[in-house]
């Protein structure tokens, strides 16, 4: 595995540090070429020449995702330097957290627009490159366990949502085009935990970053072929699937559904099928109420 990328080009974007900067530096000691991108050039040049002293192949980009042409100059960058693309690490995101009442819509709209904007379009520009090389190769987003929803995180928790459903739309265009589409839900001791003491508490600092690495890498490499359209989620020892969203029996019809009929639906059958949310999986208020009601029975 320890040349697992030999004569790929690779894109990492928010690579200057943290997940970011281990993907890169993991991808170039399994052989890849690797454009280092940052909005923060510096810390971005500082990856790339880590790497170079170390005897990989590395260039920096300051490119803001995003801005379209700034994305699409990112995916040039690296067809200009190293003669193709053919792995896309889409990881560049903002985070913070807020009540929803107390949050500040320029700050929604900052983080909405790398996080889901900046996927997009650095994402865009690397197929159109990856099917103009004719070549395929892989796209590995990243998402995060937050999209299955979690306190004080609504517009990150949206925007990683928004993610994973781009992965599912992706992964179905591009199978044809040889492109793979996957996300990986990372959970690392980054600067994005430290900002949360529940965060913390659940990721102590021996799970680093370069232990999702491992997952990206694999993914980026040709033993995922067959593989795509999946979240995998890692956190540091654990490696599973993240299940899909899916139509849930039972599926009742009417030829018009008016309010009174939808209220005896909740009230006479969906109030037992109601689903857990969020990530901490709470029980909703009326199933909650009638499972504390209910009299305990012996087997």
């Amino acid at each position: 595995m320890d040349r697992l990328l030999d004569g790929k080009a690779v894109v990492v974007t928010g690579a200057g540090r943290g997940l970011g900067e281990a993907f890169a530096v993991h991808a170039a000691r399994a052989g890849a070429a690797v454009v280092v991108n940052d909005i923060d050039a510096e810390l971005a040049e500082a990856t790339a020449a880590n790497i170079r002293a170390h005897e990989g192949r590395a260039v920096a980009s300051g490119h803001d995702v995003a801005d379209p042409d700034q994305a699409k100059a990112i995916i040039e960058l690296c067809a200009g330097e190293f003669g193709s693309v053919d792995g896309l690490v889409n990881n560049a995101g903002l985070n913070y957290e807020a009540l929803p009442w107390q949050d500040d819509p320029a700050r929604v709209r900052a983080l909405i627009e790398t996080n889901v904007l900046g996927v997009v379009y650095t994402g865009m520009a690397a197929a159109q490159a990856m099917i103009e090389h004719g070549r395929g190769g892989s796209i590995v987003n990243i998402s995060s366990g937050a999209s299955l929803g979690q306190r004080k995180l609504g517009a990150y928790a949206a925007s990683k949502g928004a993610v994973a459903s781009l992965t599912y739309s992706w992964a179905l265009d591009m199978e044809e085009a040889g492109i793979r589409v996957n996300a990986v839900c990372p959970l690392a001791h980054t600067r994005m935990v430290w900002k949360s003491e529940r965060s913390l508490r659940n990721c102590p600092p021996d799970r680093t970053p370069g232990r999702i690495a491992p997952l990206v890498l694999f993914l980026l490499g040709d033993g995922s072929r067959g593989i795509t359209g999946q979240l995998v989620r890692c956190n540091g020892p654990q490696l599973h699937i993240v299940g899909q969203p899916y139509l849930k029996q039972p599926i009742l019809e009417r030829d018009v559904w008016d309010s009174d009929s939808v209220q005896r639906a909740f009230d006479e059958v969906f109030s037992a099928h109601l689903e857990p949310y969020g990530l901490e999986k709470r029980v909703p208020p009326r199933l909650r109420k009638w499972m504390e009601g209910a009299p305990l029975r012996s087997a």
